[in-house]
């Protein structure tokens, strides 16, 4: 949010000043822009009429510089440097500043390599210093420095104006997003749809399965009710059999007993 005030205060400023210049003042304006190490955004100066009116003059080259800081990068004004005018120190860190922005959309993970190819940092030093002094302070990027693994992990970055026509790539994508969801939330309704069918025919289930439970019980207890105390015991052919058991195994052993006694001889009194 800091930086986004910062940058209104400033474009408002120039955004005023455009609007009264003309010719070199214009000129001179658009290098203070591009220069101002608190502006990173360009596209409304490159709205002002009196900036348009820059084309097929003999300061169109400030114009293209403006378009140059609004959508390009280092590697792009390397290209196109003979046709071009030379940039001043603080415009070209500025340049650099904003490659590192547009790289940071594009990628979470920017190698050192990379980066040093496209900002032409000849070696780590260099390259750590801008990326931490010119950009992590300047509030444009956020992100871990990992020297084991020579590359920066992006976790934010600030955004750039869009260049003509991605607008509409944009909204392309953004349309495919909201139709994927739209798929996406159709298929959860269904499934959950599917789960509350699931979930009543279970509480069904349940429910007749516990309807069955009583009545079984009910129909225990009916029976029980009509056939009385004697149905806690249970009378079949094994109890007679062991009844029967008892009386013969009695009878048997009297009858021994008494045959015993009859084949005992008896003894005779002795007198004294």
């Amino acid at each position: 949010m800091e930086l986004e005030a910062r940058q209104m205060e400033c474009l408002e400023q120039y955004l005023l000043l455009a609007k009264s210049a003309r010719g070199r003042a214009l000129v001179e304006l658009v290098t203070k822009a591009t220069s101002d190490p608190n502006l990173f955004a360009f596209g409304e100066l490159l709205n002002v009429p009196q900036i348009k009116e820059l084309e097929g003059t003999e300061h169109a080259s400030a114009l293209a510089i403006l378009r140059l800081f609004a959508y390009g990068t280092w590697a792009e004004y390397k290209e196109k440097a003979a046709q071009l005018p030379e940039l001043q120190p603080q415009q070209q860190l500025k340049l650099k500043q904003l490659t590192v922005m547009t790289l940071a959309e594009g990628s979470k993970v920017l190698p050192y390599s990379s980066l040093m190819e496209q900002l032409d940092v000849s070696n780590v030093r260099q390259l750590e210093d801008l990326l931490i002094n010119d950009c992590m302070y300047a509030g444009i990027l956020r992100g871990k420095l990992d020297q084991r693994s020579r590359c920066v992990e992006v976790q934010f970055a600030a955004g750039r104006d869009l260049r003509p026509g991605q607008l509409t790539s944009i909204l392309s994508t953004l349309s495919q997003w909201v139709a994927t969801s739209e798929a996406m939330l159709g298929t959860i309704e269904k499934r959950i749809q599917w789960a509350d069918e699931k979930g009543e025919e279970w509480s069904k289930h349940k429910r007749e399965v516990e309807e069955q439970v009583e009545e079984t019980k009910k129909n225990i207890r009916a029976e029980m009710e009509m056939r009385g105390p004697e149905a806690m015991f249970v009378e079949g052919p094994s109890a007679g059999a062991s009844g029967m058991g008892m009386g013969m195994g009695m009878g048997m052993g009297m009858d021994y007993g008494e045959e015993m006694d009859r084949s005992r001889p008896k003894r005779s009194a002795r007198r004294r």
